[in-house]
């Protein structure tokens, strides 16, 4: 039997993966574990365009942010984001709440992505980002899909 449990233990994220011993098939979940949701890398996003999404990222994100891999400028490269854990490319000086919302299990997704991008110092506050955010839905669902193409 093959069980893993994702939660939280004094605000921590705790993952058990039992092994392959008799007791592993013993674990049971009670009601009330809190188990988070399960997180999928893919930001696909009903109505989102990456050609016009292309068009927001010119206007709007490519003065602070490379979509090349390796290529950072005032903000991390956006290639690869979705998927990625916050505050964890490589090479990139990262705020401490980005760092700490990347810790507490996040992972830049669909959901993430438009949260954030609606106003990020309102979704996760002290970040080092000082842009407004897009107010316009279809603009982030439009990013939000250019983003998932930038990928190997």
């Amino acid at each position: 039997m093959s069980l893993v449990k994702v939660g939280w233990s004094n605000a921590k994220l705790q993952i058990i993966i039992p092994t392959k011993s008799p007791k592993a098939e013993s674990v049971q979940l009670a009601a009330d574990d809190p188990v988070l949701e399960p997180v999928t890398a893919s930001a696909r996003v009903p109505g989102g365009d990456k050609t016009a999404g292309f068009a927001v990222y010119k206007k709007k994100c490519r003065v602070c942010h490379s979509n090349l891999k390796g290529k950072k400028k005032v903000g991390p490269s956006l290639y690869g984001v979705v998927g990625r854990t916050p505050g964890t490319l490589a090479g990139y000086r990262y705020s401490t709440a980005m760092k700490a919302f990347g810790a507490s299990g996040h992972i830049w997704n669909a959901q993430t992505l438009d949260k954030y991008l609606s106003g990020p110092r309102q979704y996760i506050p002290k970040v080092k980002m000082i842009f407004k955010g897009l107010p316009s839905e279809q603009d982030r669902a439009n990013i939000i899909a250019y983003l998932d193409s930038l990928d190997d």
